[in-house]
């Protein structure tokens, strides 16, 4: 009895504190340059990620389409679900570095015929046990890590997964702005589709009338008639674009579009930071969620390769426990009716076909793929933050020409109108300045959208989007 109480705090101490064949994990130097390209060494201390998404993107209906999509999204929420999960599967396998113990009570009634030989009566034989006991069983005494490290794995993975929900809520948020966006740039691109198609059915018209009156050509009626219906496809090919844009920002919402959400802006009205500050390269390895999971991945895969080498070694397991016996149910519970058993095992791996081996193999090139794709992870967001910051420096300036350029075609079209209406220029000259001036405003509002989808991708690249959420969803792991 004293054999089988006192050793037990010895037996669960040494499980607990076993030695562990897991590597020491040396993580790869980040196979990026110090800096970006036409950026020097030092950088100021802010950082675009710090920026909240309301002071990001100052529309407001935008900033109540995005904490809808947060609260609402399947994918977002699908994403924490899968947090759940592998924190219960956690739970499980942390479970098994502790002993198991149960209760358990039993009672067993026999029945036995006994034949007398030449006596032909039979003799009946009744015996009862009850029996009522506290132990554990098959717990293993983890002498070489195999179950720490097994519990240190799942962990990682937990960690993985909540880095996970953390990248995918920031792609929601650029998707949800980019979606708004392209909604704002169908919806600009087609009215002035339709503008332009009043002032050129007008042409047509005046075109008409004017052969009418013998002053000008079927031919110029005839360049007319196509420019309008050149309008015409392009207007429906903006309502299609507009009505795809809200589809997809319905369905990145999760919800219906609230009738009460405020009035949109402009893309010329938008405020939106385009000019984010990008920090340095480094600072990519502890804002980006992506590149995290990428690296508590790869503390998993290291963490497998000690429970693979541990799998070589003996295993020891215990099962004991301690209670009652008694032929009689009032008797049981009394002194003498005291049982216990101890039964320690130890396993020895001695021949498996080669499947152990295998299975450390598995797990070193795990963390090989693992450690690769954690290098492709930095180098992918780099790159991302190398082309926001390309899109920073040019497009400013590519607007502010493309704004010239609208106005030389406005003033080409006005006097073009002007010296057609006074005969001293052809048809063809007039259609051609109407087609630059319409061309080079739509361009415009294409730039416009452009250079906030690249700030947009800036933000994004840079860890941006995590913060002012409404519904909690920044949780700490």
């Amino acid at each position: 009895m004293r054999f089988l109480v006192f050793p037990l705090p010895a037996f669960f101490a040494l499980a607990l504190s076993a030695c562990s064949l897991t590597p020491e994990l040396a993580k790869p130097a980040a196979p990026i340059p110090t800096a970006y390209p036409q950026q020097t060494a030092s950088a100021p201390a802010e950082h675009g990620a710090d920026l909240g998404w309301r002071s990001m993107f100052g529309d407001l209906r935008l900033q109540r389409l995005i904490a809808l999509a947060v609260e609402n999204n399947r994918d977002l929420h699908i994403a924490a679900l899968n947090v759940e999960a592998v924190q219960a599967q956690y739970g499980i396998q942390r479970a098994a570095r502790l002993p198991g113990i149960d209760a358990t009570g039993s009672a067993t009634r026999q029945w036995t015929a006994v034949n007398n030989g030449s006596n032909p009566a039979v003799s009946v034989a009744v015996q009862n046990q009850f029996g009522a006991s506290v132990g554990l069983s098959a717990f293993e005494i983890d002498l070489f890590g195999r179950v720490r490290s097994l519990s240190d794995a799942a962990f990682a993975r937990y960690l993985a997964s909540d880095q996970g929900r953390r990248a995918a809520q920031i792609a929601l948020v650029g998707a949800v702005a980019d979606a708004y966006f392209a909604e704002r740039l169908a919806q600009e691109q087609l009215q002035l589709s339709e503008h332009t198609l009043s002032d050129w059915n007008q042409s047509l018209d005046l075109a008409q009338r004017l052969k009418a009156a013998r002053q000008s050509s079927a031919l110029d009626v005839a360049h007319a008639e196509g420019q309008v219906a050149m309008a015409e496809a392009d207007a429906e090919a903006r309502r299609r674009a507009l009505a795809q844009a809200g589809n997809a920002l319905r369905l990145l919402i999760g919800v219906e579009i609230p009738g009460d959400l405020p009035p949109p802006l402009s893309l010329q009205a938008q405020s939106v930071v385009t000019q984010l500050p990008a920090g340095l390269p480094s600072d990519l390895l502890y804002r980006r969620p992506d590149i995290q999971q990428a690296e508590h991945s790869l503390v998993a895969a290291n963490a497998d390769i000690g429970a693979a080498r541990a799998a070589f070694f003996p295993q020891l397991s215990l099962t004991a426990s301690l209670g009652y016996a008694s032929p009689a149910m009032s008797g049981l519970f009394d002194g003498g009716q005291r049982v216990w058993s101890f039964a320690p095992q130890l396993t020895v791996p001695l021949f498996s076909g080669g499947r152990l081996r295998s299975e450390l193999r598995l797990a070193e090139v795990r963390k090989l793929s693992a450690v690769a794709e954690y290098e492709r992870a930095i180098q992918t967001a780099f790159r991302e933050v190398a082309d926001g910051l390309a899109g920073r420096e040019t497009y400013a300036r590519q607007i502010e020409a493309q704004t010239r350029a609208v106005a030389s075609a406005e003033r080409r079209a006005e006097l073009s109108s002007l010296r057609y209406r006074a005969g001293t220029e052809g048809r063809l000259e007039l259609l051609d300045a109407q087609r630059q001036l319409y061309a080079a405003r739509q361009t415009q509002l294409d730039l416009r959208r452009s250079e906030f989808g690249s700030a947009v991708a800036l933000y994004k690249a840079l860890g941006g989007g995590l913060r002012d959420t409404d519904v909690g969803a920044d949780r700490t792991p």
